[in-house]
């Protein structure tokens, strides 16, 4: 047996915190050596700057604070037991005058390889190429010019710049993969693998989206299923943008996973280890002799190999070896509970704020809003009493700063850190206020009830007065289209302005320092289809669910209602969707408003035509053509009306969409303008070209 362990490490890093990455990269080395003995220790793509820095990157101090981090893990490694393992770290390399994402392979307190990435992410809200160049030099290694201060600790000038392989002194060769290059149709690690590399290791910058864990997993049992032991490190939690990095880092063999990290954690460090034997490759690979035919054939251009000198993998023994482990793979509704939840966590406690403000209305939306911070602290909660070191006291100081002592249960930290309000109207039903009562009460927010029917008469008068017009009135009451639509969107821009006002005093009228930032809770499909007021209470500094579609968030909210302690969210969601912002209709106690009956469409419609428009790339017509085979329920004429709905409220609307808040990143077709799906927002919304190719078509079909 020629045994070895591995250390693959999902760090909680954040954009341009040196001092905070510093620090979890060396107790990520530490515990990877001392706690579990790891001959190979892995982290996050550009783990040192964090991945998050964007335009920063063309920055060349944000280059020279990642040396600085790195010489403080070089000489980490200089002394025993640290100068036995091999450290891979992630940061951006200046090579003459040409930036590169790199894997700095670091061992000994030497500088073995710097590794820049061959293929660089550019899809979804990857812009890579915008700040590196993709390494394009095959198999020709050149030397590297190593600043002062990393020459004066290495004693190295020069230093390997390029794709090689190493070779460790008893033999073992390791190869390197970045992020992308994983995924794309010939991954390196094929390569890499057939030119006898035993492990390969690859640093990762992958964000969330709903069940993306699958594609990982998939793609590290296929890029071993010949022969070999596969590192993937992921980074874990929000960096400082609009994504979440879901860790699940994991460490896979001859087309099994060994092991896989948490997808997402409240943790600063997370470190996942796996034992195997080196030897296996090798048996494994001798048992298909196709391979060994492409083997040879890959050898023509082959990687050069750099020698790891005193280095040896195999360790004389060990206890016993990792076996291959059933792989867990979560719901979409417990990905919904507990992915936005530490992302709010992240943003709240790097923020500085002292909690969050929710107009709560008792309907589906910002009811989940309040229920996915409930399960932030019911896991804040749950991690102060499980963690332990760095994990724990880093938690535990995250929330007496913001709190000011520690909570008891997660009801009194929801108290202290989650303000909600009901902020009636004339319109609202007392159901619903009733609703958000009762979930507040459940959650344990600090709940207030007020009426702003003042701020909307008072804005009333005010108009009466400027114009000398009539008062406008709702369509019930006798008024116009427009002016029942000018009402409504009063209502709603009158409570993003209380909103406001009431997240910047309350912490004050508590006895407590500090501001709260605001929630929105306007979700993907009101995003895609405009059918919201813009500047109104969706208008916030961050969105939990604006990338979340509403079939999702209602099948959240009944497994909420059972499994997070909130029953009452089970009565939220059998409620039917209504903005509350025209009257009720007499004899009645709720509104007969109906989001649906307003935007024309119905929500599962909505999430159908958005993924064909985004993921699948559809026009009207090719969007029209594809439901014509999907939809069998509706004539060809009922589909051509949906899909012109569809378009004429997108284009209609899209302006809404370049204001939407920030809202974590779930679906890959979210509505978000500035990352992700970026589009003109002024369209011709007649669409005349489009919308005649599909009448004739549906003349064709029904002839």
């Amino acid at each position: 047996m020629e045994p070895t362990i591995l250390a693959a490490c999902s760090l909680d890093q954040w954009a341009l915190d040196f001092q905070g990455n510093r620090a979890r990269i060396i107790e990520s080395i530490v515990q990877a050596k001392r706690e579990h003995g790891a001959k190979i220790r892995i982290g996050g793509e550009l783990e040192i700057p964090g991945y998050g820095c964007e335009d920063h990157f063309l920055e060349k101090d944000t280059v020279l604070h990642c040396w600085d981090v790195c010489y403080d893990v070089l000489r980490l490694t200089l002394t025993p037991p640290y100068d036995d393992i091999l450290v891979t770290v992630g940061m951006p390399v200046i090579h003459l005058g040409v930036a590169y994402n790199c894997s700095i392979f670091i061992r000994g307190g030497k500088l073995l390889l710097i590794a820049p990435k061959l293929l660089l992410a550019d899809e979804g809200n990857y812009r890579e190429s915008r700040w590196f160049t993709a390494w394009k030099q095959g198999t020709n290694l050149h030397e590297f010019f190593l600043p002062d201060a990393i020459r004066e600790l290495t004693g190295q000038k020069l230093v390997p710049f390029g794709t090689a392989l190493l070779r460790s002194e008893d033999g073992y060769i390791i190869g390197s993969e970045c992020c992308e290059e994983l995924w794309g149709p010939l991954p390196t690690s094929t390569t890499l693998f057939l030119q006898g590399a035993h492990v390969v290791v690859n640093i990762s910058g992958s964000y969330f989206t709903f069940g993306k864990i699958r594609r990982r997993v998939d793609l590290l049992k296929s890029a071993t299923k010949n022969g070999g032991i596969y590192m993937y490190a992921n980074a874990q939690g929000c960096d400082g943008a609009r994504v979440y990095f879901d860790g699940g880092s994991m460490i896979a063999m001859n087309g099994n996973v060994l092991c896989m990290g948490s997808q997402y954690s409240l943790k600063e460090i997370e470190v996942m280890t796996a034992t195997v034997d080196l030897s296996e490759v090798t048996r494994f690979r001798l048992g298909t002799p196709s391979r060994g035919i492409q083997a040879e054939r890959s050898l023509i251009d082959r990687y050069e190999i750099v020698e790891i000198p005193g280095f040896k993998l195999k360790l004389d023994s060990v206890v016993g070896l990792t076996l291959p482990a059933e792989v867990e793979f979560h719901s979409i509704e417990v990905e919904i509970a507990n992915i936005p939840a530490c992302w709010l966590w992240d943003y709240l406690r790097r923020s500085g704020a002292r909690g969050f403000f929710l107009p709560l209305s008792g309907g589906a939306d910002s009811s989940s809003v309040l229920a996915i911070v409930g399960n932030m602290c019911q896991l804040v909660l749950k991690g102060l009493q499980s963690f332990t070191g760095m994990n724990l006291e880093v938690l535990f100081s995250d929330v007496k700063r913001i709190c000011g002592s520690i909570p008891t249960d997660a009801k009194e930290l929801c108290n202290t850190i989650m303000h909600t309000a009901f902020l009636a109207t004339i319109n609202n039903s007392p159901v619903t206020q009733e609703r958000a009562k009762h979930l507040a009460l459940e959650v344990g927010s600090y709940h207030i009830e007020g009426s702003i029917d003042g701020d909307i008469d008072a804005f009333v008068a005010g108009f009466q007065k400027m114009t000398g017009f009539e008062a406008p009135k709702f369509k019930l009451n006798g008024g116009t289209a427009t002016e029942d639509l000018a009402l409504q969107n009063l209502q709603a821009r009158s409570r993003m302005i209380t909103s406001y006002m009431l997240a910047q005093l309350l912490p004050q009228n508590r006895g407590k320092p500090g501001y709260l930032l605001v929630l929105g809770s306007a979700i993907l499909d009101e995003g895609l289809t405009g059918y919201m007021t813009k500047y109104d209470c969706s208008s916030a500094d961050i969105n939990p669910i604006g990338g979340i579609a509403k079939k999702d968030l209602k099948r959240f909210l009944l497994w909420a209602a059972e499994n997070l302690g909130y029953p009452v969210l089970g009565s939220v969601c059998s409620a039917v969707p209504t903005a509350e912002l025209t009257p009720i209709p007499e004899g009645s106690l709720e509104s007969a408003q109906s989001d649906e009956a307003d935007i024309g469409l119905t929500f599962d419609q909505i999430s159908v035509m958005s993924r064909l428009r985004k993921i699948g790339r559809c026009g009207p017509l090719s969007m029209f053509k594809a439901l014509c085979y999907t939809w069998s329920t509706l004539s060809r004429s009922e589909i051509a009306v949906a899909v012109k709905k569809f378009f004429t409220r997108y284009s209609t609307n899209r302006h809404k969409m370049t204001t939407l808040t920030p809202a974590l990143h779930c679906e890959d077709y979210s509505a978000d303008d500035n990352r992700f799906d970026l589009r003109p927002f002024l369209y011709n919304v007649k669409w005349q070209a489009q919308f005649e190719a599909i009448d004739r078509l549906v003349s064709e079909l029904e002839t």
